[in-house]
């Protein structure tokens, strides 16, 4: 499940969250006390967002009697990560199977060692055939050990409060809007039309759409030699740019993704248009809450073609006491017909190669967003999407901790300039 730029909170929040992750992240699964016996193996998963396997996961345990599961759930990403990479450090606290966003997937695999390889311990008929070759690709150390498999990936569509644009006598129809997000000039031109005859914001954050931007250029924070190269990337440069400028226009709501505030800007109506990725759409349901159903609508249409965020994986660190019932638990969560459930709960995409050619993905609508044809829409658009960019490690950190601060930075005031020597330095302190 892509990835979801962390929010800034208050001291008090901040323990909580802590609290939380300490208790999430914790537990290897417990030992057997009478192996074959009903409940006598426990396993765990820790998660963040929303993966769409509440349902699967009792499913599993009712298919496989002998194992009980405790799924441990975070919301922010971003603090997630911390704990995860924290706890692998010490040797100890972590989940049996735990999932690994992509834009921390190159922190993990230069701690590969600490993870099990799939390839050995995993179920034998789980081949790399079962993904697109670049998400199985992806999770590959470099002495070949396969560390991860991989869960969904995210293709980008555009997402709208079809009511707002309409009030504000602009194309509100899937088709109409095309013409909006045709690229990201005639999205920015759309925001300031938006804004002179509303007064209102067209997007939620400079952070948002600089992320979504970013992903898209051929080489991103760091090249395939983990070079860091943000200051020297002229395409960071232009987007920044870009995406500051529009802030400025007022088009910006100014809320920090996955926070409170954010949470209620859906509910509210506080920004017309929300970059899409697949997994999205459950986070967008989740918070703008069934009174919304029918407001908001998705189009296949994406300023510059389109592109892929997020997507995850699913790991057994070797704290994992029971790695080869953990790795069977991965195995199965990631088969096809799994995906596609998953997917019909959260809109998180499939990367399986199998579950993209699938009738049942292929024909799901979805009732909140219109009776959108959301298996067919972001199939087109994952077909878009020839090989994701590469992520060196420290990029998701360099995003999330550096990108996102800095963006925030310029919303509360500060320039772009000035904000850009933020982003600039402190991503060569996490490169160092």
């Amino acid at each position: 499940m892509p990835w979801r730029a962390s929010a800034l909170v208050t001291a008090v929040t901040t323990a909580v969250i802590t609290a939380v992750l300490a208790t999430a992240l914790t537990g290897c699964g417990t030992g057997s006390t009478t192996p074959g016996a009903p409940g006598s193996l426990e396993l765990s998963i820790a998660t963040f967002g929303e993966f769409g396997y509440e349902d699967l996961l009792i499913q599993y345990q009712d298919t496989h009697p002998g194992i009980k599961i405790r799924h441990q759930k975070t919301g922010q990403g971003g603090p997630y990560h911390q704990q995860l990479f924290t706890r692998l450090g010490a040797g100890s606290g972590l989940a049996d199977v735990v999932a690994v966003e992509e834009g921390h997937l190159a922190d993990a695999l230069a701690k590969s060692r600490l993870f099990y390889d799939l390839a050995a311990i995993g179920p034998r008929e789980v081949t790399g055939d079962r993904w697109l070759d670049w998400k199985y690709a992806a999770a590959k150390a470099k002495d070949g050990a396969l560390i991860g498999y991989g869960t969904d990936s995210g293709p980008l569509a555009m997402c709208y409060r079809a009511d707002l644009l309409a009030a504000a006598g602009l194309p509100s129809t899937p088709d109409a809007v095309k013409p909006l997000f045709a690229n990201w000039d005639s999205y920015f031109a759309a925001g300031d039309t938006y804004r002179a005859r509303t007064g209102k914001a067209w997007f939620d954050s400079d952070a948002q759409i600089f992320d979504a931007m970013n992903n898209q250029l051929a080489t991103g924070y760091f090249d395939t030699e983990d070079n860091l190269v943000v200051e020297t990337n002229p395409g960071i440069r232009r987007n920044w740019d870009a995406v500051t400028a529009a802030g400025e226009r007022g088009q910006s709501a100014g809320l920090t993704a996955f926070s409170a505030e954010w949470d209620a800007g859906f509910l509210a109506g506080a920004f017309a248009t929300k970059t899409c990725p697949s997994w999205m759409l459950g986070v967008i349901k989740a918070q703008a809450g069934p009174d919304n159903a029918g407001r908001w609508a998705v189009t296949d249409a994406f300023p510059g073609g389109g592109g892929n965020w997020g997507g995850s994986y699913l790991t057994v660190p070797r704290q994992s006491r029971h790695p080869r019932e953990a790795a069977a638990l991965a195995a199965w969560l990631t088969a096809p017909e799994q995906q596609i459930k998953a997917f019909a709960a959260t809109g998180n995409f499939p990367s399986q190669v199998e579950a993209l050619t699938s009738p049942q993905l292929l024909g799901t609508l979805d009732p909140y967003f219109g009776n959108a044809p959301i298996g067919r829409l972001f199939a087109a658009q994952a077909r878009k999407v020839s090989a994701p960019q590469y992520k060196g490690p420290g990029d998701g950190r360099i995003q999330e901790n550096v990108a996102t601060p800095a963006l925030r930075a310029v919303e509360e005031g500060a320039s772009p300039a000035e904000g850009w020597r933020q982003l600039v330095n402190g991503a060569k302190k996490v490169a160092r």
